[in-house]
């Protein structure tokens, strides 16, 4: 997209980055040129007030809208309209087919009025990663992950050749095949580069990333001090077409976190701490902003997980400011050098690093040593339980919606066991919320470990799945040889891609759905996902849990809701002695030490070199 800017604010310089030169619209410029106080402003709207600055035209962007950032300070909110240009779009198949249906409509419009449809073209950068439709039809098997691919080209293989068809007929548009991963993930791991660059008039500028994507877990990627958040179509049909996206500038909320969580907590039952917090507090079409010394001991992943779910607590975004640990990850996942250096040097001097001068609309603190096991349901992320209260929450709820004061059993033909009320007929490590942490997916491996070593299965009632939302999550699994033992307790890989955290868990056993539907079973799941609406999983299930990776597992050994997990053993060991979860739980020196160890740059690196290749279906296909 040409970079073309009135520079009212005369604010465009140069930036040396490793003997390299780039054009930067310089804030610390634009304040000493008439925006006095701009330095105050939170990293989110720095970014926001950057894009002003670089695309002031007079018509889209007028001085009007680039003062107005300047005077939110004053009242800590405004209610003028800017217009946004994202950098890029990102897109999943569901909701991204039909916006390039558009552009291949208007080819065809092009066409009929004799002009050349090949000039119809998206002028940002595209990227539509395929991860919505895989189902879990095949699961606790080693072929689960070959079948579930072939079951989805055979549903899907007409979609499939229109996504790419269009990714060798338009120009800045490439789709990330099937079987690859989840797109906030591929998002997180690859397609994002923190501070852009690219050339305009002979000039190379550096600008910050941002895009606006087509799900609303785009804000994912806020957890690497990327800005974006999720769209309609429309919207983003605007963003492809290097058209400007109508905004009030928001609210932005600062959310302070203090100290590091405690022995025994992940990254899961932080967020949903914090989604509970902030839907108490209200930031619907608000920026929150974290920040403070608690940063220092939250790595990347654990940052974008919480910047994962913030359409769950409301809010637009979830925004982490650069910082070193931003760098290590870049490095961690087999970015250039040069592009550190750049993402360094350009943050430093925008005043886009870390720190806590800043001014915000209003404020919340959590000391994160007080953060405690937790999980959310029945039916809603913000419902937050304790897991020492989870048994005697789930007992309230079960009487609640059934009216029954005990659970019921029910048999199950062709099996050894009967059905109750409370059974977990479903336990999935699934989508891109927790499976881009490696805290919570080594320490769901090591758990698994433990329990084979103590002799512990999962309940045979229990539909098992591991859909990680990108392959090095497999590699690093394989290294750590934790895999096989997740795999002993059915934890197969089935497929990469969103799975049962968007409903696609496929069928139960029908004998078990059978029992649910005659005894009219309160039947539940267990998914490290971000949502739990009623009747979303699957239509078999009355109630629906979010938990950490590890605690997935451990609720499928436990195959029940019933349970008190920390007074009630999950079963006996070789020798009959009771096991209970803390015996099993891994320590986090235990997760780190296997993190180091295991996960390397050339993982990366290797992984996405080959992005585009696809399963041996997608290559063969038309």
């Amino acid at each position: 997209m040409k970079i073309d800017s009135n520079n009212s604010y005369k604010s465009l310089t140069d930036l040396a980055v490793d003997g390299k030169t780039y054009k930067i619209f310089s804030l610390k410029k634009a304040e000493q040129s008439g925006l006095e106080g701009i330095s105050s402003l939170p990293k989110s709207l720095k970014i926001l007030l950057e894009n002003l600055l670089r695309f002031e035209d007079n018509q889209t962007v007028k001085g009007e809208q680039i003062q107005a950032m300047k005077e939110w300070l004053e009242n800590k909110s405004s209610r003028a309209e800017i217009a946004f240009r994202p950098t890029r779009v990102l897109m999943q198949d569901y909701t991204g087919i039909p916006a390039v249906a558009d552009l291949a409509a208007m080819r065809d419009a092009i066409k009929l009025k004799k002009k050349d449809p090949n000039k119809i073209n998206p002028l940002s950068t595209v990227d539509l990663v395929i991860d919505h439709s895989v189902m879990v039809d095949n699961y606790a098997s080693k072929d689960s992950f070959r079948k579930n691919v072939e079951k989805e080209f055979q549903r899907n293989g007409e979609r499939y050749s229109f996504l790419k068809w269009s990714q060798q007929a338009f120009n800045n548009f490439r789709v990330v095949p099937p079987g690859t991963g989840i797109c906030h993930q591929v998002n997180l791991e690859y397609l994002s580069k923190v501070v852009w660059s690219s050339e305009s008039s002979g000039n190379m500028y550096a600008y910050p990333d941002t895009l606006v994507g087509t799900d609303s877990h785009t804000t994912m990627v806020n957890g690497l001090s990327v800005l974006g958040w999720g769209v309609g179509g429309i919207e983003a049909e605007a963003g492809m077409l290097g058209q400007p996206i109508s905004m009030l500038i928001p609210e932005v909320v600062g959310f302070k976190l203090h100290n590091k969580l405690p022995e025994g907590t992940t990254a899961t039952d932080l967020v949903l701490t914090i989604v509970q917090m902030l839907r108490q507090k209200g930031v619907v079409g608000k920026f929150v902003e974290f920040y403070g010394d608690g940063l220092k001991n939250l790595s990347l992943a654990d940052r974008a997980t919480i910047a994962n779910m913030a359409p769950e607590y409301g809010a637009t975004c979830g925004f982490f400011p650069v910082d070193e640990e931003t760098l290590k990850y870049l490095k961690i996942s087999g970015r250039d050098q040069h592009t550190i250096s750049l993402v360094e040097h350009y943050s430093k001097e925008q005043g886009l690093w870390a720190d806590d001068n800043i001014i915000f609309s209003d404020t919340l603190n959590l000391d994160m040593s007080k953060v405690v096991p937790t999980i959310s349901g029945p039916k809603r992320p913000q419902d937050k339980v304790l897991l020492t209260e989870s048994a005697k929450s789930f007992s309230k709820v079960f009487k609640e919606n059934t009216n029954r004061q005990n659970p019921k059993e029910e048999p199950v033909s062709g099996a050894d066991f009967k059905l109750e009320d409370g059974d977990i007929v479903i336990a999935a490590i699934t989508s891109c919320t927790n499976t881009s942490n490696p805290n919570v997916l080594i320490g769901a491996g090591l758990l698994a470990k433990k329990a084979i070593e103590k002799g512990l299965q999962v309940k045979p009632w229990v539909k098992t799945s591991l859909a990680p939302g990108s392959q090095v999550v497999t590699d690093y699994l394989e290294k750590a040889d934790l895999n096989k033992y997740l795999d002993e307790l059915g934890f197969h890989l089935v497929g990469y891609g969103c799975t049962t955290c968007i409903g696609n868990s496929g069928p139960l056993k029908q004998n078990i759905s059978d029992a649910i539907q005659k005894g009219n079973l309160y039947a539940v799941s267990v998914l490290s996902g971000n949502r739990n609406f009623e009747g979303r999983i699957n239509p078999d299930v009355k109630a629906s849990y979010l938990a950490s990776p590890p605690l997935v597992v451990a609720f499928a050994l436990a195959g029940s809701m019933n349970i008190d997990l920390y007074k009630e053993p999950l079963g006996q060991d070789k020798d009959g002695k009771d096991v209970f979860l803390k015996d099993i739980w891994p320590t986090n020196k235990e997760i780190e030490e296997l993190i180091l160890t295991s996960i390397n740059a050339d993982m990366f690196v290797k992984r996405y070199s080959n992005i585009s290749e696809g399963p041996k279906e997608w290559r063969g296909s038309r």
